[in-house]
């Protein structure tokens, strides 16, 4: 599993894992700035961006993916950053390989199982015949009716690239997401824990970290904090880089 990356600079490394439907290029900003004191990687997840599609899909064969690609870029510790689906990927990882992580930030999601919030994408996604589309104008105009949120259906749009025969194609394995989405709601499971310094970052108008929820992230990671970014949702480094790269670069250093 050769996962598709970008890096800037030069450091102590950071490797950033984006959320469900995201790729690298959604943390690109932050990683410029991050990169002005650190090696920055940001990397495409599996059946995610530019990166292999494989059947299997869940968060432990993802946190083993991390490893090898750490260890085929010869890192052997990073801080980990990591949102949503990638913040559990994060989480996941630290549990298992806690030697490869120095501290650790997730963002805006907890280790609880979730309740499936996206069959509404799922089903505008699959209806659409990528294959005939001929503009990206075209493709949102004819998700606008089952999506109407235009960042939301910006943010998926990205996923959009030319097929070479034709038409368009999705970069993310749509149907094996599909397929998976169960396993990607699940708990994070572990019977160890990551004691090392963890933050996690929350968007103050999100939902998906409560306060309650910090009795189980601290069963996980003892030395856990947690901050709020007010006014954010749940994409928080989209709605607010800076006081979100605030709240990493203070914590790291």
């Amino acid at each position: 599993m050769e996962l598709n990356y970008k890096s800037f600079g030069e450091g102590y490394p950071i490797i950033i894992l984006h959320g469900l439907f995201g790729t690298l290029d959604n943390w690109q900003t932050i990683a410029k700035k991050l990169a002005e004191h650190y090696s920055v990687y940001i990397i495409d997840l599996r059946n995610h961006g530019r990166s292999p599609h494989e059947d299997i899909f869940n968060y432990e064969v993802m946190a083993d993916d991390l490893q090898a690609f750490m260890e085929s870029q010869w890192i052997y510790e990073a801080h980990i950053i990591g949102h949503s689906m990638g913040g559990k990927t994060a989480m996941q990882f630290a549990l298992t390989y806690p030697d490869l992580v120095n501290q650790l930030v997730v963002v805006d999601i907890a280790p609880k199982a979730y309740e499936g919030g996206h069959q509404t994408i799922f089903e505008a996604l699959l209806s659409l015949d990528v294959s005939t589309i001929t503009s990206r104008k075209q493709a949102a105009a004819a998700l606008e009716s089952k999506i109407p949120d235009f960042g939301v259906r910006q943010f998926l749009l990205k996923n959009l690239t030319n097929d070479k025969k034709g038409g368009y194609k999705w970069k993310m394995n749509l149907p094996v997401i599909h397929q998976n989405y169960g396993q990607i709601l699940e708990a994070i499971e572990s019977e160890e824990t990551f004691d090392n310094p963890t933050l996690f970052i929350r968007g103050g108008a999100s939902d998906y970290i409560q306060d309650e929820d910090l009795t189980q992230i601290k069963t996980f990671f003892p030395t856990a904090k947690l901050e709020t970014v007010a006014n954010a949702g749940h994409w928080v480094h989209a709605v607010a880089p800076k006081e979100l790269l605030n709240l990493v670069t203070n914590f790291l250093t």
